[in-house]
Parts: structure tokens; sequence; C-alpha cells
């Protein structure tokens, strides 16, 4: 099992640890053919991207049957360790990048993830209503918000009222202010040692 990931979710069933550790395979594969993740990062895919796509799951447990929306996914980013976590809920990936899609999908497909729907589509154009929508520093937050403002669902059935959940990193002020009152800002290194995790935040923006 990968130690770094057992450091933090030590709970994790055999099938969900046998696809985390096939990762790293796949991704080194795909890399080569398809740059998803720069090249001098590949040899951190699991604090980077594996883990750091975990923080949301340090502030929310989506309850079973939940649906996520992953907007601008590129290769697979929060919503695959993300739907490998949560089993029992749906996760659609969604990128506007049709090759970093075609990776999402093999990989998917390559561990056995069924509850995971990478689709190449641009945000404007996504339909569907979801509990929350995820996303790893795509474009700031109001740019995010009124995009996908539409496509957040009214019934909620998770311990956080249903919205948008982001990491990202640095000075976040100018992006919060708009919503100053209702955002919240969690800051990853509290729950993550590793150096690399200093001034990264998950931000949580209710509907």
């Amino acid at each position: 099992m990968q130690p770094l990931i057992s450091k933090y979710f030590p709970d994790l069933t055999p099938e969900q640890q046998r696809q985390i550790d096939a990762l790293e395979t796949l991704y080194r594969d795909w890399n080569d053919k398809i740059n998803v993740i720069s090249r001098k990062d590949i040899d951190n895919l699991y604090e980077h991207h594996v883990l750091h796509s975990m923080a949301i799951a340090k502030v929310i447990r989506f309850r079973s049957g939940s649906q996520i929306l992953d907007f601008g996914t590129g290769g697979g980013f929060p919503g695959i360790p993300l739907a490998i976590l949560f089993p029992d809920c749906q996760f659609k990936l969604i990128d506007g990048t049709g090759k970093k899609i075609r990776v999402a999908q093999e990989v998917c497909q390559a561990i056995g993830l069924k509850n995971c729907q990478p689709a190449h589509l641009r945000g404007e154009d996504e339909k569907g209503l979801y509990d929350f929508v995820v996303s790893r520093a795509v474009m700031p937050l109001p740019d995010l918000a009124k995009i996908v403002q539409k496509n957040i669902a009214k019934r909620q059935q998770n311990a956080l009222p249903n919205g948008i959940l982001c990491l990202k990193g640095g000075d976040l002020q100018s992006e919060t202010r708009p919503y100053k009152n209702i955002v919240q800002t969690t800051d990853i290194s509290s729950f993550f040692q590793e150096e690399w995790f200093k001034e990264k935040y998950v931000i949580y923006l209710p509907r």
C-alpha cells in the first residue's frame, strides 16, 4: 500500500488500496504519451496530486448516493482519488481538453472504477444537477461559481449544504471577498504535515 496515503487514510479496503497503488504506473505510462502532469512533477504524483485531491475528504464525507461533478478535471484530479474513496457516490469528470479526458477514461477503466464517468465537455455545456462541484485551481472562484451555480441541486443529503469545494493555494483574499460572510477556508496543512501543503486550502462555497 502506498505509505503516504495509508498514513492519512488507514482504513481503506484492499480494493481501494489496489486502485491507488495502480495509479503511478498508469499515470507514468500516459504521461509519456500525453503530458497530463508536468514531467518534473510526476515523481510527486501521490503527494501533489492524489493526496492533495483527497484533502476534500477531510472536509466532508460524502453520503452514499451523492452526485459530484469534477469541473476541469484534466487527467482526473480531484475526481479519480475521490471516486476511489467514495465508491457509493457517483462522479462525473468534465474537461474541455479531449486528450486529457481520454487519460482519465483509460485510468478509470484500468483500475475498474465504475462510479466515475469522464466526459469531454465544457462547463457551460454541462446540464446535470449535483450535490457538489469540486475543482482544483481551474479558475478564480467568482468565475467558477458563475458557470456551475446552475449545476448545484437544491435537494440536500449531506452534512454540509450543497455547494462548491475547490482546492487552491496562495493569497485568496480577492477571490473570496465577494463571499466573505459565507465562504469557508480550511488550511490543508491542518491535516497533512508535508511542507508542500503549506498555504494550500480547501475552499467551500455553499449554494
